[in-house]
């Protein structure tokens, strides 16, 4: 069973993570986007699975509220059967390690709630890794990662593209002024604390 926990799902980088591994993985799989209507239905159908995969991006060092809300739904539900859980997590920022606190939050809600934690993959540079040559850096990495999802060897990857830390946040600066300029925005708008102006 894949959630995709993005606030974003149905346009989200997690959706086409979650394809990604959808074809890797030897086992069948069933995707499922969160919705704010779905926990309870979604917390009934986890009883038919070996293995939940939560695939979702950071928010804020943390996991998006989305996700959140789905497991409080899921820490009130009398689970007889309870799947092992794994993680895929992607972050706009270079360092895959900036997604441990929320690989961390997940393992801790596991560990209370008396779910088996499986394997984890920490995606650094997730927001445009999916649109450059380094696809195919993830996609191996995924590969691997469905491996150990399927097999219950669990294991603990991370990746990001090969760049160096200033070649990176260049581009990510020239991404983000060619975005700005495509919605009436300037730099300075965008780097000023005002946001709401």
């Amino acid at each position: 069973m894949i959630i995709n926990g993005s606030p974003r799902a149905p346009k989200s980088n997690s959706k086409k993570y979650a394809e990604l591994f959808s074809k890797c993985c030897t086992i069948p799989t069933e995707y499922y986007p969160l919705t704010n209507t779905d926990h309870l239905e979604l917390c009934k159908s986890m009883e038919g699975f070996t293995d939940v995969l939560l695939v979702f991006p950071l928010y804020v060092d943390g996991i998006p509220v989305t996700l959140m809300d789905f497991l409080k739904t899921l820490e009130g539900y009398p689970c007889p059967h309870k799947p092992r859980v794994s993680v895929l997590i992607n972050c706009g920022f270079l360092e895959p390690e900036q997604n441990d606190i929320a690989v961390k939050m997940i393992r801790l809600f596991c560990k209370h709630q008396g779910y088996p934690f499986g394997s984890v993959l920490r995606i650094g540079s997730g927001e445009a890794i999916l649109t450059t040559p380094f696809k195919a850096i993830v996609a191996r990495k995924i590969k691997k990662f469905a491996f150990s999802v399927s097999t219950g060897r669990n294991q603990s990857l991370r990746t990001a593209m090969p760049l160096p830390k200033k070649m990176f946040v260049r581009a990510s600066w020239g991404y983000w002024e060619r975005y700005g300029k495509r919605n009436g925005i300037t730099r300075e708008q965008m780097s000023a604390m005002e946001i709401e102006k």
